[in-house]
């Protein structure tokens, strides 16, 4: 507990959500909804004042996530179960929290993060899916899995990935991989990564290179070559936002998830 003439209680919260109907996470122009400002809308609802959230990460619009950190401030006396089911039920359907609980003061849901895991779902069928079209990339001819394997591969370790996206801040595009996979699901080809962070649209756009491999227009030659040149230019074309799921964080105390 903060001490007395401050803010309150830090608190840690996980949050699931379907980012279709808005505009990413990170608040912008009162006319464009957001994650953020859904959320802060609620807390005010509690709170009777303006209480500001912080992201772990800022998913753009159409972007999903299982597993996104927030952290806020907050004067509160009836427990973080009670805070968990308030905010709940003041929050529109399609965003939750899934677990809430105190934190130390000092805790950054963004710059306390060592690890971030992210999905990308692509629905490999000749036929369209009504259901599925805001949840996944249709992709109507056939993938080769193994071969967008080999250009995962490559992935692993530490690169710099300017050729895949720009940094949110300063010009360091350098980022440690620790796994890249490809997976089949039933119809789905389910893209797993996990890294220390991530450039602004860095998973979307390595999905659309390995994509143009496994459809034969690159060579896993062309994207290593793409990868090494450390030039915007040469990625493929980025794969559509509504594919893309945050899925945990991993902090030195704890996985959410």
């Amino acid at each position: 507990m903060n001490v007395a003439g401050q803010t309150g209680t830090r608190y840690r919260a996980v949050i699931e959500y379907d980012g279709t109907a808005y505009f990413g996470f990170q608040r912008q122009v009162p006319e464009q909804p957001t994650i953020q400002g859904q959320i802060e809308r609620a807390l005010q609802q509690i709170a009777h004042r303006p209480v500001t959230i912080t992201g772990a990460g800022r998913t753009d619009s159409g972007v999903h996530a299982l597993g996104q950190v927030i952290s806020f401030d907050l004067a509160w006396r009836h427990g973080p179960a009670a805070l968990l089911r308030a905010m709940n039920a003041n929050l529109p359907p399609d965003i939750a929290i899934l677990v809430l609980d105190e934190a130390p003061p000092a805790f950054h849901p963004r710059y306390d993060a060592r690890r971030r895991t992210y999905h990308y779902y692509i629905y490999n069928r000749p036929l369209r899916s009504p259901l599925r079209r805001q949840t996944s990339w249709h992709v109507v001819h056939p993938l080769n899995v193994d071969t967008m394997n080999q250009a995962a591969e490559v992935l692993v370790g530490v690169h710099d990935f300017a050729t895949f996206g720009q940094p949110p801040k300063g010009e360091n595009s350098v980022r440690q991989v620790f796994l890249a996979h490809w997976q089949p699901r039933n119809e789905f080809l389910v893209f797993t990564i996990e890294a220390n962070a991530f450039l602004y649209r860095m998973v979307r756009s390595l999905v659309g290179s390995m994509k143009a491999v496994g459809d034969g227009s690159w060579t896993v030659s062309a994207f290593v070559a793409a990868l090494q040149a450390r030039d915007r230019r040469q990625a493929g074309d980025t794969a559509p936002p509504h594919g893309l799921y945050l899925v945990s964080i991993t902090y030195d105390d704890a996985e959410t998830r």
